[in-house]
């Protein structure tokens, strides 16, 4: 009830009355007095006014699945959310709930992951309060060999949703590589599970480096987060229901054809890598060129002295020249 309390307090600027929450949700008013209460010891300020009711004053950055409920405006996304404050990984634990049932949309969340993973196994924490670890859960009817462009199609709503929360201009590094000032911010890693004519579910793991402010020298050069390029401290929650909204968009036109064909003068106009001198670490034969934009399924074209070659993310990774980018 604490989320619905919460998503009726945010449908008005005034108050609302402990009356009205009653008879809304059909409980006593020391029930409502308890769940405020609460939502308190959370971190919402609440402010309570005899004869006036209550008026929700400002929403703390907290993660947890009453708010992320409460403030959902989407269609199928997070019509289910597994929330928990620790986890090993999203994206396990998402596939874990796929292999016992869990539908379409399923959101899940954590605070602090411990155990994540990025692309070639290299491991992905998100340490807690100052990060998002997220992952979709979707069962998809399409050709299984397509589904690995939705790595492409997460990329773009979690570009848009970082630059409209933050309002710092963001890019995306071939392919699924979020960054800001040339500098990693975000991180996606898709894993599918199919016959050999059925996807039997994808599962799409986010990782957004949000308040993060020091990073391992390793890093320093290559990684940031929206708080150390904007200067702004953003509420999560909001980003992460930011992103499932623009998510939802782009998946529906994907499915309308099972390619990226309507997104790829969007992508290109975002690739910070596009027309730049490239090195492809191909594990068969490394080779360099430059960078000329993506195919309709995700594919970088990559020109060399002698040709145009194709190279997929699936297969190897792309840096520049002399660096990150």
């Amino acid at each position: 009830m604490k989320a619905e309390i919460l998503a009726a307090l945010r449908e008005t600027d005034g108050y609302v009355s402990g009356q009205d929450l009653c008879k809304k949700f059909g409980v006593s008013r020391t029930a409502i007095w308890k769940a405020i209460n609460q939502l308190k010891i959370a971190g919402y300020e609440i402010e309570a006014v005899q004869n006036r009711g209550y008026h929700i004053v400002s929403t703390p950055d907290i993660l947890s699945e009453n708010e992320l409920r409460s403030i959902c405006k989407t269609q199928w996304i997070g019509n289910k959310i597994y929330y928990e404050p620790t986890m090993g990984s999203t994206n396990t634990k998402a596939m874990q709930l796929a292999e016992e049932g869990a539908p379409h949309g399923t959101l899940v969340v954590a605070d602090h992951q411990i155990s994540g993973r990025g692309r070639r196994g290299k491991k992905w924490e998100t340490p807690s309060g100052t990060a998002i670890a997220m992952t979709f859960l979707l069962r998809p009817e399409i050709n299984p060999n397509n589904a690995p462009m939705l790595t492409i199609v997460a990329a773009l709503a979690v570009r848009k949703g970082i630059e409209e929360k933050s309002g710092v201009k963001v890019g995306i590094k071939w392919p699924n590589d979020i960054v800001i000032n040339r500098k990693k911010v975000s991180g996606i890693l898709t894993e599918m599970s199919a016959q050999i004519d059925y996807v039997n579910h994808v599962v799409i793991g986010i990782g957004i480096n949000v308040h993060v402010h020091e990073f391992p020298e390793e890093l320093q050069e290559i990684a940031t987060s929206i708080y150390n390029e904007s200067g702004k401290r953003i509420n999560r929650s909001a980003l992460i229901e930011c992103i499932c909204e623009y998510f939802e968009d782009y998946y529906e036109v994907f499915l309308s054809s099972e390619d990226l064909s309507e997104f790829v003068k969007e992508y290109n106009s975002y690739m910070v890598n596009l027309n730049q001198s490239v090195r492809v670490l191909d594990p068969r034969e490394p080779f360099e060129g430059k960078a000329r934009g993506i195919t309709a399924r995700g594919e970088l074209l990559v020109d060399t002295w002698e040709s145009r070659r194709l190279v997929s993310s699936g297969e190897v990774s792309v840096r520049g020249i002399y660096g990150y980018i």
